[in-house]
């Protein structure tokens, strides 16, 4: 079974910081890819962060320059790193990873359950 469970969603006034994390469980499991997206009132869920493994991230143009990606192998943890927040940025984040393991016939996309961040004076 593989979950993956975000924390770290919170109330910042604008101009803050907040730091998302991302646990991926589950036994003899290779992460091929990690992402992050988010999802406002009335919109569409929306790339915000991605990295393949091996590669470097990518960030949605909104984000670029404020928000960072990253992954700590040895803890199974992907984070998401959030500054200069805005109103903007309110949403719930979820995270999201390509996952494969040799029993498996091909990767498997899993979801997060998502976390709340609220920008706002």
């Amino acid at each position: 079974q593989v979950q993956l469970v975000e924390s770290g969603g919170g109330l910042v006034q604008p101009g803050g910081s907040l730091r998302l994390s991302c646990v991926v469980s589950g036994s003899d499991l290779r992460v091929n890819l990690v992402a992050w997206y988010r999802q406002a009132p009335g919109k569409e869920r929306e790339l915000v962060a991605r990295r393949v493994s091996g590669g470097s991230p990518d960030y949605g143009s909104s984000v670029k320059g404020r928000f960072t990606i990253s992954q700590d192998n040895a803890k199974n943890t992907v984070y998401l790193q959030m500054d200069s927040l805005q109103p903007e940025d309110t949403g719930v984040y979820y995270c999201h990873a390509l996952v494969y393991k040799t029993t498996w016939l091909s990767p498997t996309a899993f979801w997060g359950q998502g976390t709340q961040v609220t920008v706002s004076s």
